[in-house]
């Protein structure tokens, strides 16, 4: 199937938009099954065999994590013990066109894998957008039918686009964001955001709400409108690459401590700016290499693998995502 230039403006995975005659109306139903998503995905992108089917164009790394021993009064997760831990890291962009240019006004991730002692793993996913497109997966679903390209024109329909904006006001901040904000002139210049809420647990089974973000120790910095028109379609391999050559990259890891009434279960909705925030340690990215063959190329970096003293949520996006990228993993190990 022909790969589409456009892409999707969320980390996610999306459909739903069902026609009746000319009209575009959405399904009542709200259980969205994970192959549902998947296979919209494909709909819309088409199928890379054996690649992810969402972030499909990415690079790998390799670091380290120094976790603070500060963080024991929230957190007994191995993460934090003052050791540093390897990491397995994967950069890419949202959505499934594989040759996407990197200029595109989309999502980045960052996706880690800690390898912690006694072979314990966490999974940290997270995007360059501080909130996520969907507080539920009826919205994965309903988006990425909107988008899936009319066949006589090879492009989305602007009324079904135009009829998914209007009746999803939850996808509405983030696709601000993304309009708002240029991308990142390098996945070493961007900040990353968990998105979701998450839950840390200390030694005396006390549990706090907590979301956190990385912020970049090369300072955060956008593509100008002039290099967005003049970049070429593929610089960010490349870049981060010769970045790491030339040093480690790095970046903090901030929690911010949530009170009672934060939103906990809706990653569209920011926390309050004063809320309390902690360092939890630093990433440090001392490599990078084509993800072709290399370390991250056949992790499932599933957001609940996670160690003991961090918990989910139940953020219905949070819990969605675990199951979705199991389908998608089992279909490019079948070489699908």
């Amino acid at each position: 199937m022909k790969k589409l230039s456009f892409v999707v403006p969320t980390f996610a995975l999306s459909i739903g938009i069902l026609t009746l005659g000319s009209a575009p109306c959405f399904a009542d139903q709200d259980q969205v099954a994970p192959d549902q998503v998947v296979g919209a995905i494909e709909g819309t992108f088409g199928v890379t065999p054996g690649e992810r089917r969402n972030h499909t164009k990415g690079v790998c790394a390799l670091g380290e994590f120094a976790g603070s021993p500060k963080m024991a009064p929230y957190s007994r997760s191995a993460l934090f013990s003052g050791k540093p831990v390897p990491v397995v890291a994967r950069f890419s962009l949202a959505g499934g066109n594989p040759k996407v240019p990197d200029t595109a006004k989309s999502a980045r991730g960052m996706a880690l894998e800690f390898r912690l002692p006694n072979g314990n793993l966490q999974h940290i996913t997270m995007l360059s957008t501080p909130m996520f497109g969907a507080a539920q997966p009826r919205t994965f679903l309903d988006q990425m039918v909107a988008m899936k390209p009319d066949p006589a024109t090879g492009k989305p329909d602007p009324e079904k686009i135009k009829a998914f904006k209007a009746t999803h006001p939850d996808n509405r901040a983030q696709a601000e964001f993304l309009d708002q904000n240029n991308p990142p002139a390098s996945f070493s210049t961007s900040a990353y955001f968990g998105i979701h809420t998450f839950k840390f647990i200390n030694k005396k089974n006390k549990t706090t709400m907590v979301r956190w973000h990385f912020v970049p120790a090369d300072g955060e910095k956008r593509l100008s409108d002039d290099q967005l028109k003049t970049m070429p379609a593929n610089f960010l391999e490349q870049e981060l690459i010769e970045r790491t050559q030339k040093g480690p990259a790095r970046w903090d890891m901030m929690v911010w401590i949530g009170q009672p009434g934060d939103p906990e279960d809706n990653p569209t909705l920011l926390w309050p700016k004063d809320r309390k925030e902690v360092k939890a340690g630093t990433l440090t990215i001392s490599s990078a290499t084509p993800q072709k063959g290399a370390e991250c190329e056949k992790i499932n970096f599933d957001p609940l693998v996670m160690s003991d003293g961090i918990a989910p949520t139940s953020d219905p996006i949070l819990l969605f995502r675990s199951p979705a990228y199991a389908v998608s993993f089992g279909k490019r190990l079948g070489g699908m």
